[in-house]
């Protein structure tokens, strides 16, 4: 008895409103529609998901598959130079480490690296530009400051500071672009502090830093001094500034 009653009720409705068997059924089927579409849809951006994760997961795995590569070849050039030189065994390891983390992050030069090993005499050939390729090792002669050590001597006090004529420690990152001073019109590449310490390290003095740059000259020679510049033998000029453009250069004073 009280079905009747319900579906008469419901029947006196339909037709109160004025909508049909037929419409009611058709707005039915369009809603079963939509709910079909709006499930496809959730399965098709839940397989993007799972694509776009796999896609993720592969990138990541060999960007460490490369690093991983890389780290172990640059382990096997350090313990090539080690045995080849006789290069301070803390400037390479420090020299490798630093560039193992920052070759990226600086945009380092991948196939040289230069160590000027300040705590050997003016007398040798103490900056060492390494081939990261093949460990190959090329010598010159740098020369350090006036007030850093005697000549033809080894250096004994370095620093950063501005005007103090003395050789600036630390790593840099070498310039990219041969240039040429406005008094004398020598060739020179410009060199950038990479750490707290040699921030303001090749930054001109007119903005508060110091002028330091990787220039030849005739006093390296015999041992002569710089006021705080790399300065390299001429003769050496073409072969150091072909390598050494973007390349990571490590003035180790034995600090």
């Amino acid at each position: 008895m009280r079905q009747f009653i319900y579906i008469s009720i419901a029947i006196l409705f339909l037709s109160s409103t004025g909508v049909s068997k037929a419409s009611y059924h058709k707005r039915y089927r369009h809603n079963t529609i939509k709910k079909v579409h709006h499930k496809r849809r959730y399965k098709h951006n839940t397989i993007r998901k799972i694509h776009h994760k796999r896609y993720r997961h592969k990138k990541t795995y060999h960007k460490r598959r490369k690093s991983t590569f890389l780290s172990k070849h640059l382990n096997k050039i350090y313990k090539r130079v080690l045995k080849k030189t006789d290069i301070s065994r803390r400037a390479l390891k420090k020299a490798f480490s630093f560039y193992k983390k920052n070759r990226t992050r600086n945009g380092l030069s991948s196939r040289y690296m230069a160590i000027a090993d300040y705590t050997k005499t003016a007398q040798k050939k103490r900056l060492y530009i390494i081939n990261l390729k093949n460990g190959k090792v090329y010598r010159h002669k740098i020369a350090h400051g006036k007030r850093s050590g005697t000549l033809g001597g080894r250096v004994r006090r370095s620093s950063n500071r501005r005007n103090s004529k003395m050789t600036p420690y630390g790593f840099f990152k070498v310039g990219s672009k041969v240039q040429r001073t406005r008094k004398r019109h020598y060739r020179y590449l410009a060199v950038k502090g990479l750490e707290r310490s040699n921030r303001k390290v090749g930054y001109p003095s007119r903005m508060g830093g110091r002028d330091v740059i990787l220039h030849p000259a005739k006093y390296v020679n015999y041992g002569g001094r710089s006021h705080g510049c790399f300065s390299i033998c001429p003769q050496d000029r073409r072969a150091i500034f072909a390598k050494l453009k973007k390349a990571l250069l490590y003035s180790y004073t034995g600090r």
